[in-house]
């Protein structure tokens, strides 16, 4: 048995309480991407902040497999939400960029979520508030260590 106290009384730990919430939280958040799966939505929202990648970056900036991120950018293509073009600086490879209507599907599904995020943290009280903003401020710093 844990030496943890809330443990011990049954109830769920700090991590375990964090990591369920976090999860939670991600899923909600992922429902608000529309059509888009979440895969989609990650090369498409890389390709509009980062800019064009060719798909084995892409795949690499995923961490996925390149068959996997070949099918994510036909999908995404076969849509009008990205282009495929030859390199530039090389014809015999491709290089991916966002559409404008792939730019607009993005800031779409961001205005989507945080819209949801907005209405829930307006339920809350205003220190319920500050202790969520003190909070994303600590997650932050861990993910980012």
């Amino acid at each position: 048995m844990s030496d943890n106290p809330s443990s011990r009384a049954g109830r769920p730990d700090l991590a375990t309480n964090v990591r369920i919430a976090v999860l939670r939280l991600s899923r909600r958040l992922r429902s608000e991407s529309g059509a888009l799966t979440e895969a989609q939505h990650s090369v498409l929202s890389a390709l509009v902040h980062i800019g064009p990648m060719s798909p084995g970056q892409l795949a690499e900036h995923d961490k996925v497999q390149r068959p996997s991120m070949t099918r994510t950018v036909a999908a995404l293509e076969e849509r009008g939400l990205v282009t495929r073009a030859a390199n530039p600086e090389d014809k015999r490879h491709v290089v991916v960029a966002a559409t404008d209507a792939g730019r607009e599907m993005v800031k779409e599904i961001k205005r989507r979520r945080n819209a949801w995020l907005n209405r829930g943290l307006a339920r809350l009280t205003p220190a319920e508030r500050e202790t969520v903003a003190q909070a994303a401020v600590i997650l932050r710093r861990m993910v980012e260590r």
